[in-house]
């Protein structure tokens, strides 16, 4: 029987996100959005010819990343039914985790000439970051009990904050300084950064999956594992539907999350195409930001521990809604200017 609270397995479960963290910033956030901008270019002004069709290259970007997320949305309910009935939640979570390692690496090939199945590379490296994520917060109530739920996941958002800021100082020197490095081409750098993810991802997530158990099926699993996901599904909606203040939980946080991730991921395109800020003091911004999150994360445990979940939620979703209405002013004012 696994025991709950056991320091070495809480560990091996925070040490996820110090793996995993980076794609989120040095691929989706920091590097990649702003190499893309570059790159993804077959003439003037920023177009690209996408399989017979012209799209401004932001444009392509942030398609890639509706696609990736509409995938996820797509499968992970079945896949998230096998696995809890199988009781392999950790091999389907090493799956997509080798799944967007990989799809980093491949990524160092990235060129002009072959953007389009690099596009594809980031499309699958989302969709393994995604999905790996989708497995993993599933363990937390399963290796801790509900009075510790905010504290381990506040420690290990920050440890991914930490490990995501440790690896994007070391690709943001051979970025700005690649003669510290002897780099001539001036591709390689960010390249090189996407490569370095992938082994990262990939490396550190062997102490995770070295050290967290696989959680047992309550369920004997007998016969064909994705006839009995889909009789899984249907029973789990079949009760959704008895749960009211659930099916509204689920759409405000599908509405919630539409939000965030849409600001997440296309505020680096922002920052480059509409406030024109040059590369080095972008990714200098955004390395700020991470630093500043880990102590929001502690921060907002705190909250949630003394105001409940509830009313530090409300609060960090004011805040967010006046930082995008800072943006938006901002926005307004740059316009003015030029």
């Amino acid at each position: 029987m696994l025991i709950k609270n056991d320091p070495k397995v809480i560990r091996a479960w925070c040490f996820y996100d110090w793996a995993n963290s980076v794609h989120a910033l040095v691929i989706v956030t920091a590097i990649f959005p702003i190499y893309f901008g570059a790159t993804a270019v077959t003439k003037d002004p920023d177009l690209v010819n996408f399989w017979g069709f012209e799209f401004q290259n932001s444009v392509v970007f942030s398609y890639a990343v509706s696609a990736a997320f509409l995938i996820i949305a797509l499968t992970s309910p079945l896949f998230s039914a096998i696995a809890d009935y199988s009781g392999r939640k950790k091999l389907f979570m090493k799956f997509f985790c080798y799944l967007g390692a990989i799809n980093c690496a491949l990524l160092f090939f990235f060129t002009k000439e072959n953007y389009i199945s690099s596009t594809f590379y980031f499309i699958f490296s989302l969709v393994g970051w995604a999905g790996s994520i989708v497995f993993y917060n599933s363990f937390l109530p399963e290796i801790v009990t509900e009075d510790r739920y905010d504290a381990v996941s506040a420690r290990g958002f920050s440890m991914g904050y930490v490990g995501s800021v440790i690896l994007l100082i070391f690709n943001l020197t051979m970025v700005l300084k690649p003669e510290w490095y002897g780099i001539t081409d001036d591709s390689l750098p960010p390249r090189i950064a996407f490569l370095s993810v992938g082994i990262w991802w990939a490396g550190f997530a062997q102490y995770t999956f070295a050290n967290l158990p696989e959680i047992a099926s309550e369920k004997k699993a007998e016969g064909n594992w994705l006839f009995n996901g889909f009789r899984q599904l249907k029973h789990v909606m079949g009760q959704l539907q008895n749960m009211p203040i659930l099916k509204r939980f689920l759409m405000a946080y599908f509405c919630y999350n539409m939000g965030v991730q849409t600001v997440m991921y296309l505020a680096t395109l922002f920052g480059d195409k509409e406030l024109h800020l040059d590369s080095g003091s972008l990714i200098a911004v955004l390395l700020v930001i991470q630093l500043v999150a880990i102590l929001g994360a502690w921060l907002f445990a705190k909250c949630s521990a003394k105001l409940g979940n509830f009313k530090a939620l409300i609060i960090a979703v004011v805040i967010w809604i006046g930082i995008c209405w800072g943006l938006s002013s901002s926005k307004r004012a740059v316009s003015f200017t030029y």
